[in-house]
């Protein structure tokens, strides 16, 4: 059964739909129920006979929807794919998931509708929605739906405006209290707790410029004449000095390296992998601080980065550890902040890097303290070997850069 608010939008539905919902507010069993049914406007969804895509920025944020729509449409299905992430019921259609960590997700495929779930999220977008998925829905003359809390105006708020704008688009808009089965107080305790931006686009779903996160003014901070220098040696007679922020990935995170002119106070280089053995991350590391006049390096040393560390400087390479714990992290997160606050820093045109700034998060904990991350399925890798090189050239002006050099950080560190 869906409640008032998802019945309201349904009546509002265009053949595109993007719905701006604040935490909560139930745009998964929405969504579900769409795939099942189909919606106005559009052919159908599995029950008219056409095959539907559903879309998620990671595979995280997939599993979650497949888990869901195992549950939901369990009655239903004939025969269940979890390598391909694929529903196939006795009509002969069937519900695909994809990762739109793949850019050619959907590619090849015939639609009859598809879902985006958590639109905001999803790196390139664009590029995603027009080279792949948008092709999908040309046989059947397919619907679309993008589901998401906002992140900043980004292609997912431009494609909220066509929604105002155009005929075959609907904006809709959904807030958490849209949802009859949360309790009113626990909204209003979000809102006394949460600072007024965050609960403004978390849970009012509002569109805030530049997001409603911790970093404000990053996209003043792009400087289209900056480039990823990552194969450029630098001229060590060139007066500049260089640090290197050392974020190392675990699992399925990523491991970023940042180098940062110390003097210019701009991102020179980025290299980011995953998926990578740890002897060949240390190779690239060497390399990266060859070219950059044998740059200071901070790493992180919690959990593996302890041993990488000690073989580094086995190895004779100068490495400042840098302990994260709820303290540091808040502390070099918050000076981040100010940085671009003060426009302070300038940082390349990398849409990634830019997207997990606007994407990173704050929350109150019971004890009243910040806690600073990435949002659920989001990366923060990037921000956080940012927020390294940042600390490290910002606590020792004119020692980083050096050959070998020992930088000095608070204690707690």
């Amino acid at each position: 059964m869906l409640h008032a608010g998802q019945q309201q939008i349904l009546r509002q539905a265009r053949r595109f739909n993007t719905v701006s919902c604040g935490r909560r507010f139930g745009k998964t069993t929405l969504g579900l129920a769409l795939a099942s049914r189909g919606a106005p406007f559009a052919p159908g969804g599995i029950r008219a006979g056409f095959d539907v895509g559903w879309f998620a920025p990671s595979y995280k944020l997939l599993d979650e929807a497949w888990r869901s729509a195992k549950a939901f449409l369990r009655a239903f299905v004939s025969r269940t794919d979890a390598q391909q992430h694929r529903m196939e019921f006795a009509t002969g259609v069937a519900l695909d998931f994809w990762t739109l960590e793949d850019a050619d997700a959907g590619r090849g495929r015939k639609y009859g509708l598809v879902i985006v779930d958590e639109a905001a999220m999803t790196r390139n977008l664009e590029a995603a929605w027009n080279a792949a998925i948008r092709p999908t829905l040309t046989d059947h003359k397919g619907g679309a739906w993008f589901f998401s809390t906002p992140k900043g105006r980004n292609f997912f708020w431009q494609l909220h405006q066509k929604g105002m704008h155009e005929d075959s688009w609907a904006a809709h808009h959904a807030p958490s209290s849209a949802n009859p089965h949360l309790d009113p107080a626990e909204i209003e305790q979000a809102r006394l707790s949460l600072p007024e931006r965050i609960f403004a686009q978390e849970y009012l779903a509002r569109f805030l410029e530049d997001g409603g996160g911790v970093f404000r003014r990053v996209t003043a901070a792009v400087d289209p004449a900056l480039t990823n220098t990552l194969h450029t040696s630098r001229d060590a007679g060139d007066g500049r000095a260089y640090v290197i922020g050392v974020d190392w990935g675990r699992h399925e995170d990523f491991t970023v390296f940042t180098v940062l002119d110390a003097r210019e106070r701009a991102v020179v280089a980025l290299d980011r992998f995953t998926q990578i053995e740890y002897a060949f991350q240390l190779a690239r590391l060497k390399a990266l601080r060859a070219r950059f006049q044998h740059a200071a390096v901070v790493a992180e040393s919690n959990s593996i980065g302890g041993p990488l560390i000690e073989q580094l400087r086995r190895d004779g390479v100068g490495v400042t550890a840098f302990q994260t714990t709820n303290a540091s992290k808040a502390q070099i997160v918050e000076a981040l902040a100010l940085a671009f606050e003060d426009g302070a820093l300038r940082i390349p045109p990398e849409q990634w890097l830019i997207d997990e700034l606007m994407a990173f998060d704050q929350e109150r904990t019971p004890s009243g303290l910040m806690r600073y991350g990435a949002p659920n399925g989001g990366h923060d890798d990037g921000v956080m070997s940012l927020a390294i090189a940042w600390h490290a050239q910002a606590a020792n002006p004119g020692r980083v850069g050096s050959a070998g050099a020992r930088i000095s950080l608070p204690s707690f560190v």
